[in-house]
């Protein structure tokens, strides 16, 4: 178990409430957990992170007592109280929801406590378990959990299945709660905003930092590159497929410079196109856009059962867009991404398709996957050792490679990869499809951070379109274009950016992403949308914001440069001095650079929402 020295002095002056230690648990034949430390103290607030299948979910069912370990032990203060969120909920055998809610409490609980929060999350409690959706199973089992302030809770993807309005006011919940917070979750938004401390589970072994989790990337970043430094250190193999497979998601995050570039040059035409929030979203149609229009809606309304749920709605979505869908569970999302991409007719008005469209969807229910095909099969048809991708043959084991999974799985069957496992081969499968629009209806649930930070990779690489409708807002910001958002009484708007440009532009508060109030896990600052608006970019800004870019380059020049050096396997036997110099070079330049992107990244914000 890593950990920051103060804080671990101060947590070792109070006995934590809960502590898991030297927990070892071996699954079948492989070893899942072998030296997992959890500690939590009063008001703690530590996130879980790892990689779909590293033990996760299992480490917080032993810290719930649900499950027992193979090997450690698990301590809890007398008369502490813990309480479980597990990902799926199981309310069979209640008569209804609130029967389900009132078997969570205690004794001295108090049973207004559960009618607030049915309430607030929109459930009556007469709701029959047998016809909830997965969204109002989450709620109802989130009400469960938090109605009885426990010492401790233990929440396992607790934003999952849940739309925007009600991730919100979770997030505002458990952050106004006593209880210490232990918490899995893919969302990065609600992360940086309630953690405190990070938990890295990583084959089996547990590290901490207690900073909040806005510095986990640098930190897992540094840690990994100083384990492959001292593996160099011991002559051993630094271009390992296993190194491949984990420092690869390192590697391609370097480039995410350019990819918010791109992303602004992709904004900046958008908001061109359509020109002020509110104005008009069509400008007249010309033959200089022939064949690069993807879809067009006119005017379009749809409505059922007396209920409009698109309202006069309009459009255009060219080729290369990537546009998102948002707003409250029932608000018609799925319903006007069907009409926009021609699968579902309008009520009223036109849809206008563009011509040699090819569209793939994400199958997130993974039901298109065959259990007993293996995996190399699944991705080629069982035609061959070759994929095409993006008009592009490869190797079916290099594609593999690209979504983390090892040579020696290709003949594994499919029905034998654990759960995140699936959710890569279901991002593989979809983007090995001839297509030129892809449309993805919540693409973000389940998956790990590290898939995510793949997925927006494989989005950024996509030549073509794509629809998607998601709930996470850290994911619209890195990968949207525009967004259309649900208004209400089926109105539709539609607002250049990601999410947060959203709210800037509906004049709405936004949460600062300051970066020394993340770093030290302190409380994030919120600025009003016009104040940020109106901040002026100084010439020192400006001058910087052109300059960086060269100087990012001769950082990365000289990284390649002391790699370079450093991939000689003997170096350090024959010149330990050189090697020294070597290193001490590279990890120089590469601080320089991270600190230089970061600035470049803040400036380049803040040119956008001057010019906004």
């Amino acid at each position: 178990m890593l950990s920051d020295g103060n804080a671990a002095r101060n947590r070792a002056m109070a006995p934590p409430l809960l502590h898991l230690q030297s927990i070892a648990l071996t699954l079948g034949t492989a070893r899942l957990l072998s030296d997992a430390e959890l500690a939590v103290g009063a008001g703690d607030r530590v996130c879980l992170v790892g990689r779909n299948g590293s033990g996760k979910s299992t480490l917080l069912k032993i810290a719930a007592g649900l499950l027992a370990s193979d090997g450690g032990t698990r301590f809890v203060q007398p008369g502490a109280t813990v309480r479980y969120l597990p990902q799926e909920p199981d309310l069979s055998g209640f008569a209804d929801v609130r029967a389900f809610v009132d078997a969570g409490l205690g004794p001295s609980d108090d049973p207004y406590r559960a009618t607030y929060l049915l309430e607030q999350l929109g459930l009556t409690g007469a709701e029959k378990p047998e016809r909830l959706s997965g969204g109002e199973a989450r709620r109802a089992a989130l009400a469960r959990t938090l109605a009885p302030s426990p010492d401790i809770l233990l929440l396992d993807e607790p934003t999952n299945h849940l739309d925007l309005p009600a991730i919100a006011w979770l997030e505002a919940e458990l952050a106004s709660l006593r209880s210490a917070l232990v918490v899995i979750s893919h969302d990065r938004r609600l992360l940086e905003r309630l953690s405190k401390s990070i938990v890295w589970l990583d084959r089996g072994i547990t590290r901490r930092i207690d900073r909040g989790f806005a510095a986990f990337d640098g930190w897992r970043d540094e840690t990994l590159e100083q384990e492959a430094r001292d593996q160099h250190k011991l002559d051993r193999k630094l271009v390992m497929e296993e190194d491949w497979l984990r420092y690869g998601v390192t590697a391609r995050r370097k480039r995410n410079v350019k990819r918010l570039a791109d992303l602004h040059t992709l904004r900046e035409r958008t908001r061109q196109a359509q020109g002020p929030a509110g104005g008009p979203k069509l400008a007249a149609a010309g033959a200089d856009i022939s064949g690069r229009q993807v879809s067009v809606a006119t005017n379009i309304s749809k409505s059922f059962g007396g209920r409009t749920v698109v309202r006069d709605f309009r459009t255009r979505i060219m080729r290369g867009d990537r546009v998102g869908i948002i707003g409250p569970n029932g608000a018609g999302k799925t319903t006007l991404l069907n009409m926009l991409i021609g699968l579902a007719q309008p009520d009223e008005g036109t849809v206008q398709m563009g011509a040699s469209l090819r569209i793939a969807a994400l199958d997130q229910r993974r039901e298109s996957l065959d259990p007993k095909r293996t995996l190399a099969d699944t991705l080629t048809g069982g035609k061959g050792d070759t994929v095409e991708v993006n008009g592009q043959t490869r190797h079916v084991i290099g594609y593999m490679k690209d979504f983390l999974f090892a040579p020696e799985q290709a003949r594994t069957p499919v029905g034998v990869l654990s759960g995140g496992e699936r959710g890569r081969l279901t991002l593989a499968v979809a983007l090995a499809k001839p297509s030129n629009l892809l449309v993805l209806d919540e693409p973000t649930n389940d998956l790990d951070l590290e898939t995510l930070e793949l997925l927006q990779e494989m989005l950024a690489d996509y030549a073509g379109t794509v629809m998607l409708v998601s709930h996470d807002r850290d994911f619209l910001d890195r990968v949207a274009t525009s967004v259309i958002n649900a208004e209400g009484d089926g109105k539709w708007q539609e607002y250049a950016g990601g999410y947060s440009d959203m709210l800037i532009q509906r004049g709405e508060r936004v949460p600062s992403a300051a970066s020394k109030s993340a770093r030290s896990g302190g409380t994030v600052s919120i600025a009003p949308a016009s104040a940020t608006r109106m901040r002026k970019m100084s010439f020192k800004d400006k001058h910087a914001l052109d300059n960086l870019p060269k100087q990012i380059a001769g950082l990365q020049a000289d990284i390649a440069k002391a790699q370079r050096i450093l991939s000689d396997p003997k170096l350090y036997a024959r010149d330990p001095k050189g090697f020294q110099r070597a290193s001490d070079a590279l990890n120089a330049a590469e601080t320089e650079l991270a600190g230089a992107e970061e600035r470049w990244l803040e400036l380049e914000l803040m040119r956008e929402l001057v010019e906004a």
